[in-house]
Protein backbone atom coordinates (compact mmCIF):
# COMPACT_ATOMS: atom_id res chain seq x y z
CA UNK A 1 0.00 0.00 0.00
CA UNK A 2 1.33 3.41 -0.99
CA UNK A 3 2.01 5.71 1.94
CA UNK A 4 -0.01 8.91 2.10
CA UNK A 5 1.84 12.16 1.44
CA UNK A 6 -0.83 14.01 3.48
CA UNK A 7 -0.98 11.53 6.35
CA UNK A 8 -0.95 14.51 8.74
CA UNK A 9 -2.66 17.55 7.28
CA UNK A 10 -3.12 21.00 8.80
CA UNK A 11 -5.13 23.65 7.00
CA UNK A 12 -5.06 27.33 7.96
CA UNK A 13 -4.50 26.54 11.65
CA UNK A 14 -4.38 29.60 13.92
CA UNK A 15 -4.13 30.05 17.67
CA UNK A 16 -4.27 33.40 19.44
CA UNK A 17 -3.60 34.17 23.09
CA UNK A 18 -5.20 37.59 23.47
CA UNK A 19 -3.42 39.80 20.95
CA UNK A 20 -0.54 37.32 20.52
CA UNK A 21 -0.79 35.26 17.31
CA UNK A 22 1.07 32.16 18.48
CA UNK A 23 0.16 30.21 15.32
CA UNK A 24 -0.96 32.19 12.30
CA UNK A 25 -2.59 30.42 9.36
CA UNK A 26 -0.31 27.37 9.19
CA UNK A 27 -0.92 24.74 6.50
CA UNK A 28 1.26 21.62 6.30
CA UNK A 29 1.18 18.14 4.80
CA UNK A 30 3.36 15.50 6.48
CA UNK A 31 3.89 12.10 4.89
CA UNK A 32 3.25 8.73 6.48
CA UNK A 33 6.47 7.44 8.04
CA UNK A 34 8.21 10.81 7.72
CA UNK A 35 10.54 12.30 10.33
CA UNK A 36 9.36 15.91 10.28
CA UNK A 37 10.84 18.75 12.33
CA UNK A 38 9.31 22.04 13.44
CA UNK A 39 12.28 24.37 13.84
CA UNK A 40 12.44 27.94 15.04
CA UNK A 41 13.50 30.28 17.84
CA UNK A 42 11.78 30.37 21.21
CA UNK A 43 8.30 31.85 20.99
CA UNK A 44 7.83 31.15 17.28
CA UNK A 45 4.77 28.91 17.87
CA UNK A 46 6.24 25.47 17.18
CA UNK A 47 5.30 23.92 20.54
CA UNK A 48 1.81 25.44 20.37
CA UNK A 49 1.38 23.87 16.93
CA UNK A 50 2.56 20.50 18.28
CA UNK A 51 0.08 20.73 21.15
CA UNK A 52 -2.72 21.51 18.67
CA UNK A 53 -1.76 18.36 16.75
CA UNK A 54 -1.87 16.34 19.95
CA UNK A 55 -5.21 17.74 21.09
CA UNK A 56 -3.71 19.43 24.16
CA UNK A 57 -4.54 22.86 22.77
CA UNK A 58 -7.62 23.91 20.78
CA UNK A 59 -7.05 26.04 17.70
CA UNK A 60 -9.09 29.18 17.06
CA UNK A 61 -9.51 28.24 13.41
CA UNK A 62 -8.40 25.71 10.82
CA UNK A 63 -8.49 21.92 10.68
CA UNK A 64 -6.34 18.94 11.69
CA UNK A 65 -6.57 15.62 9.84
CA UNK A 66 -4.63 12.42 10.56
CA UNK A 67 -4.87 9.47 8.17
CA UNK A 68 -7.92 11.04 6.53
CA UNK A 69 -9.88 11.57 9.76
CA UNK A 70 -10.91 15.05 10.88
CA UNK A 71 -9.65 15.33 14.46
CA UNK A 72 -9.96 19.10 14.85
CA UNK A 73 -12.28 18.96 17.86
CA UNK A 74 -11.29 15.53 19.20
CA UNK A 75 -9.65 15.49 22.66
CA UNK A 76 -6.12 14.18 23.14
CA UNK A 77 -7.24 10.75 24.39
CA UNK A 78 -9.27 10.19 21.21
CA UNK A 79 -6.40 10.88 18.81
CA UNK A 80 -4.05 8.20 17.37
CA UNK A 81 -1.01 10.09 18.67
CA UNK A 82 1.30 9.97 21.65
CA UNK A 83 3.63 12.63 22.97
CA UNK A 84 7.10 12.65 24.50
CA UNK A 85 7.41 15.76 26.65
CA UNK A 86 10.51 17.84 27.24
CA UNK A 87 10.83 16.68 30.86
CA UNK A 88 9.91 13.04 29.98
CA UNK A 89 7.23 12.93 32.76
CA UNK A 90 8.64 9.69 34.23
CA UNK A 91 6.70 8.54 37.32
CA UNK A 92 9.14 8.50 40.28
CA UNK A 93 7.27 5.79 42.23
CA UNK A 94 7.42 3.27 39.35
CA UNK A 95 10.27 1.23 37.95
CA UNK A 96 11.21 1.16 34.27
CA UNK A 97 8.78 -1.63 33.28
CA UNK A 98 5.90 -0.10 35.24
CA UNK A 99 6.48 3.28 33.60
CA UNK A 100 6.50 1.73 30.13
CA UNK A 101 3.36 -0.35 30.83
CA UNK A 102 1.39 2.56 32.27
CA UNK A 103 -0.51 3.37 29.07
CA UNK A 104 -1.66 -0.23 28.58
CA UNK A 105 -3.30 -0.69 31.95
CA UNK A 106 -6.61 0.82 30.89
CA UNK A 107 -6.80 -1.15 27.65
CA UNK A 108 -8.12 -4.35 29.21
CA UNK A 109 -5.13 -6.46 28.17
CA UNK A 110 -4.09 -9.57 30.06
CA UNK A 111 -0.98 -9.49 32.23
CA UNK A 112 0.73 -11.85 29.80
CA UNK A 113 0.02 -9.61 26.82
CA UNK A 114 1.13 -6.49 28.70
CA UNK A 115 4.34 -8.24 29.71
CA UNK A 116 5.01 -9.29 26.12
CA UNK A 117 4.41 -5.77 24.80
CA UNK A 118 6.70 -4.32 27.48
CA UNK A 119 9.41 -6.84 26.59
CA UNK A 120 9.18 -5.75 22.94
CA UNK A 121 9.30 -2.06 23.87
CA UNK A 122 12.26 -2.56 26.20
CA UNK A 123 14.17 -4.32 23.42
CA UNK A 124 13.23 -1.65 20.88
CA UNK A 125 14.77 1.16 22.95
CA UNK A 126 17.71 -0.95 24.23
CA UNK A 127 16.82 -1.07 27.94
CA UNK A 128 17.29 -4.80 28.47
CA UNK A 129 18.30 -5.63 32.04
CA UNK A 130 17.07 -2.31 33.46
CA UNK A 131 13.37 -3.12 33.87
CA UNK A 132 13.41 -3.29 37.66
CA UNK A 133 15.34 -0.09 38.21
CA UNK A 134 13.65 2.96 39.70
CA UNK A 135 13.54 6.26 37.84
CA UNK A 136 16.27 7.64 40.12
CA UNK A 137 18.58 4.75 39.22
CA UNK A 138 18.83 5.44 35.49
CA UNK A 139 20.65 8.10 33.46
CA UNK A 140 19.17 10.97 31.47
CA UNK A 141 19.53 9.06 28.23
CA UNK A 142 17.86 6.00 29.74
CA UNK A 143 15.00 8.14 31.06
CA UNK A 144 14.46 9.43 27.56
CA UNK A 145 14.32 5.85 26.26
CA UNK A 146 11.71 5.01 28.91
CA UNK A 147 9.58 7.94 27.75
CA UNK A 148 9.95 6.82 24.12
CA UNK A 149 9.03 3.22 24.97
CA UNK A 150 5.98 4.33 26.95
CA UNK A 151 4.82 6.40 23.97
CA UNK A 152 5.52 3.74 21.34
CA UNK A 153 3.98 0.81 23.21
CA UNK A 154 0.51 2.12 22.34
CA UNK A 155 1.35 1.86 18.63
CA UNK A 156 0.35 5.44 17.78
CA UNK A 157 0.05 6.55 14.18
CA UNK A 158 2.01 9.71 15.01
CA UNK A 159 4.61 10.35 17.69
CA UNK A 160 4.99 13.96 18.83
CA UNK A 161 8.28 14.99 20.46
CA UNK A 162 8.67 18.32 22.25
CA UNK A 163 12.42 19.08 22.46
CA UNK A 164 13.16 15.68 24.05
CA UNK A 165 16.96 16.10 23.85
CA UNK A 166 17.27 19.55 25.43
CA UNK A 167 17.95 18.24 28.96
CA UNK A 168 20.89 16.07 27.87
CA UNK A 169 24.55 17.06 27.79
CA UNK A 170 26.23 17.66 24.42
CA UNK A 171 27.83 14.23 23.91
CA UNK A 172 24.73 12.31 24.99
CA UNK A 173 22.54 14.56 22.88
CA UNK A 174 24.60 13.76 19.78
CA UNK A 175 24.43 10.02 20.56
CA UNK A 176 20.66 10.17 21.08
CA UNK A 177 20.18 11.93 17.73
CA UNK A 178 21.58 8.88 16.01
CA UNK A 179 19.54 6.50 18.16
CA UNK A 180 16.31 8.45 17.73
CA UNK A 181 16.66 8.53 13.96
CA UNK A 182 17.45 4.80 13.87
CA UNK A 183 14.45 4.09 16.12
CA UNK A 184 12.11 6.04 13.85
CA UNK A 185 13.31 4.14 10.80
CA UNK A 186 12.88 0.85 12.65
CA UNK A 187 9.31 1.42 13.84
CA UNK A 188 8.21 3.33 10.72
CA UNK A 189 5.93 5.71 12.64
CA UNK A 190 5.50 9.35 11.62
CA UNK A 191 7.60 11.48 13.98
CA UNK A 192 6.94 15.19 14.41
CA UNK A 193 9.78 16.75 16.33
CA UNK A 194 9.98 20.26 17.83
CA UNK A 195 13.38 21.84 18.35
CA UNK A 196 15.15 25.20 18.37
CA UNK A 197 18.46 23.44 17.65
CA UNK A 198 19.25 23.57 13.94
CA UNK A 199 21.82 20.75 14.18
CA UNK A 200 19.19 18.43 15.65
CA UNK A 201 16.78 19.20 12.84
CA UNK A 202 19.38 18.98 10.07
CA UNK A 203 20.82 15.69 11.33
CA UNK A 204 17.54 13.81 11.91
CA UNK A 205 14.66 15.15 9.85
CA UNK A 206 13.52 14.17 6.36
CA UNK A 207 11.98 17.63 6.04
CA UNK A 208 11.93 20.73 8.20
CA UNK A 209 9.40 23.53 8.62
CA UNK A 210 11.12 26.74 9.72
CA UNK A 211 8.83 28.95 11.80
CA UNK A 212 8.99 32.61 12.78
CA UNK A 213 6.32 34.60 14.60
CA UNK A 214 3.67 31.91 14.26
CA UNK A 215 4.19 31.41 10.53
CA UNK A 216 5.91 28.72 8.49
CA UNK A 217 8.44 30.53 6.29
CA UNK A 218 9.94 27.53 4.45
CA UNK A 219 9.43 23.76 4.29
CA UNK A 220 12.21 21.76 2.70
CA UNK A 221 14.80 19.02 3.09
CA UNK A 222 17.79 19.79 5.33
CA UNK A 223 20.13 20.09 2.34
CA UNK A 224 17.80 22.45 0.48
CA UNK A 225 17.24 24.63 3.54
CA UNK A 226 20.98 25.02 3.98
CA UNK A 227 21.99 25.39 0.34
CA UNK A 228 18.90 27.23 -0.96
CA UNK A 229 17.23 29.24 1.82
CA UNK A 230 14.18 31.14 0.59
CA UNK A 231 14.86 34.29 2.60
CA UNK A 232 17.52 36.12 4.56
CA UNK A 233 15.62 35.25 7.74
CA UNK A 234 15.85 31.51 7.07
CA UNK A 235 19.45 31.77 5.85
CA UNK A 236 20.51 33.52 9.06
CA UNK A 237 18.83 30.92 11.27
CA UNK A 238 20.13 27.83 9.44
CA UNK A 239 23.90 27.86 9.93
CA UNK A 240 26.02 30.97 9.40
CA UNK A 241 26.00 33.24 6.37
CA UNK A 242 27.65 36.46 5.29
CA UNK A 243 25.16 39.02 3.96
CA UNK A 244 25.87 41.79 1.50
CA UNK A 245 23.36 44.50 0.61
CA UNK A 246 22.87 44.77 -3.13
CA UNK A 247 20.58 46.20 -5.79
CA UNK A 248 19.40 44.81 -9.11
CA UNK A 249 20.91 46.64 -12.10
CA UNK A 250 19.65 44.40 -14.91
CA UNK A 251 19.17 40.92 -16.31
CA UNK A 252 20.99 38.91 -18.94
CA UNK A 253 20.66 35.34 -20.21
CA UNK A 254 18.26 34.35 -17.45
CA UNK A 255 20.62 35.69 -14.77
CA UNK A 256 20.16 38.70 -12.50
CA UNK A 257 22.91 41.34 -12.50
CA UNK A 258 23.36 42.93 -9.09
CA UNK A 259 25.63 45.59 -7.68
CA UNK A 260 26.79 44.31 -4.30
CA UNK A 261 28.93 47.26 -3.24
CA UNK A 262 32.37 46.02 -2.15
CA UNK A 263 31.78 42.73 -4.00
CA UNK A 264 31.21 44.57 -7.26
CA UNK A 265 28.76 43.53 -9.95
CA UNK A 266 27.72 39.90 -10.02
CA UNK A 267 25.64 37.68 -12.32
CA UNK A 268 23.41 35.44 -10.22
CA UNK A 269 20.63 32.89 -10.56
CA UNK A 270 17.24 34.40 -9.64
CA UNK A 271 15.43 33.29 -6.46
CA UNK A 272 12.92 30.47 -6.94
CA UNK A 273 10.04 32.67 -5.82
CA UNK A 274 10.56 34.99 -8.80
CA UNK A 275 13.08 37.36 -10.32
CA UNK A 276 13.46 40.77 -8.66
CA UNK A 277 13.04 43.87 -10.83
CA UNK A 278 15.61 46.49 -11.76
CA UNK A 279 16.29 48.82 -8.86
CA UNK A 280 15.00 46.39 -6.24
CA UNK A 281 17.03 46.03 -3.04
CA UNK A 282 18.24 42.45 -2.57
CA UNK A 283 20.75 40.55 -0.45
CA UNK A 284 23.68 38.41 -1.55
CA UNK A 285 24.45 35.58 0.90
CA UNK A 286 27.63 33.48 1.00
CA UNK A 287 28.26 30.71 3.53
CA UNK A 288 31.64 30.94 5.33
CA UNK A 289 32.80 27.60 3.92
CA UNK A 290 32.04 28.76 0.35
CA UNK A 291 34.82 31.36 0.64
CA UNK A 292 38.48 30.56 0.00
CA UNK A 293 41.21 32.54 1.72
CA UNK A 294 44.46 33.30 -0.12
CA UNK A 295 47.41 35.65 -0.09
CA UNK A 296 47.98 35.98 -3.83
CA UNK A 297 45.67 38.05 -6.07
CA UNK A 298 43.29 35.77 -7.98
CA UNK A 299 43.21 35.37 -11.73
CA UNK A 300 41.35 37.91 -13.84
CA UNK A 301 37.58 37.42 -13.93
CA UNK A 302 37.38 35.52 -10.63
CA UNK A 303 34.87 36.49 -7.97
CA UNK A 304 37.19 38.10 -5.43
CA UNK A 305 37.53 40.78 -2.80
CA UNK A 306 40.56 42.09 -0.89
CA UNK A 307 40.59 42.60 2.85
CA UNK A 308 42.59 42.34 6.07
CA UNK A 309 42.69 39.32 8.36
CA UNK A 310 41.57 40.56 11.77
CA UNK A 311 41.08 37.31 13.73
CA UNK A 312 41.75 33.60 13.37
CA UNK A 313 40.40 30.82 15.62
CA UNK A 314 41.30 27.14 15.83
CA UNK A 315 38.09 25.12 16.37
CA UNK A 316 39.34 21.56 16.16
CA UNK A 317 38.01 20.22 12.87
CA UNK A 318 38.14 23.64 11.19
CA UNK A 319 39.70 27.07 11.31
CA UNK A 320 37.57 30.21 11.43
CA UNK A 321 38.76 33.55 10.10
CA UNK A 322 37.37 37.08 10.13
CA UNK A 323 38.27 39.49 7.37
CA UNK A 324 37.49 43.22 7.30
CA UNK A 325 36.75 44.85 3.95
CA UNK A 326 36.64 48.54 3.16
CA UNK A 327 33.05 49.75 2.90
CA UNK A 328 31.60 47.05 5.16
CA UNK A 329 30.58 47.49 8.79
CA UNK A 330 30.83 43.80 9.73
CA UNK A 331 33.79 41.45 9.14
CA UNK A 332 33.38 38.60 6.68
CA UNK A 333 33.41 35.11 8.21
CA UNK A 334 35.46 32.37 6.51
CA UNK A 335 35.61 28.69 7.52
CA UNK A 336 38.08 26.10 6.28
CA UNK A 337 38.78 22.50 7.19
CA UNK A 338 41.77 22.24 9.49
CA UNK A 339 44.88 20.35 8.38
CA UNK A 340 47.08 20.78 11.44
CA UNK A 341 46.39 22.38 14.84
CA UNK A 342 47.02 26.11 15.08
CA UNK A 343 48.32 26.26 11.52
CA UNK A 344 46.80 29.27 9.77
CA UNK A 345 49.20 28.97 6.82
CA UNK A 346 51.40 31.58 8.42
CA UNK A 347 48.85 34.37 8.05
CA UNK A 348 49.10 37.04 10.68
CA UNK A 349 46.35 39.29 11.94
CA UNK A 350 46.32 42.55 10.03
CA UNK A 351 47.80 40.96 6.91
CA UNK A 352 46.30 41.50 3.45
CA UNK A 353 44.30 38.56 2.10
CA UNK A 354 42.01 37.77 -0.84
CA UNK A 355 38.65 36.06 -0.65
CA UNK A 356 37.36 34.15 -3.67
CA UNK A 357 34.24 32.10 -4.32
CA UNK A 358 32.57 30.11 -7.07
CA UNK A 359 29.44 31.64 -8.64
CA UNK A 360 27.30 28.81 -7.24
CA UNK A 361 28.52 29.67 -3.75
CA UNK A 362 26.59 32.94 -3.66
CA UNK A 363 22.84 33.02 -3.09
CA UNK A 364 20.52 35.83 -4.16
CA UNK A 365 17.87 36.55 -1.51
CA UNK A 366 14.91 38.91 -1.57
CA UNK A 367 15.57 41.68 0.94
Amino acid sequence: MEKRSDFVSLRDVSKHFGTVRAVDGVSLDIAQGEFFALLGPSGCGKTTLLRILGGFEASNSGSVHIDGADLTIEPANQRPVNMVFQNYAIFPHMNVRQNIAYGLRKDGLSKAEISQRVDEAVATVKLEGLGDRGSHEISGGQRQRVALARALIKHPKVLLLDEPLSALDKNLREQMRVELRALQQKVGITFIFVTHDQEEALSMADRIAVMFEGEVRQVDTPARLYEAPASREVAAFIGSMNFFDASVVGAEGGKIIVDAGPLGKMSMAPPEEGAPVKGEAVTVGIRPEKLTLGEAPPSAGANAIKGKLTAASYLGERNHFFVTVDGMDEPISVASQNSSPMDHKGWSEGGEVWLTWEPAGARLLRA
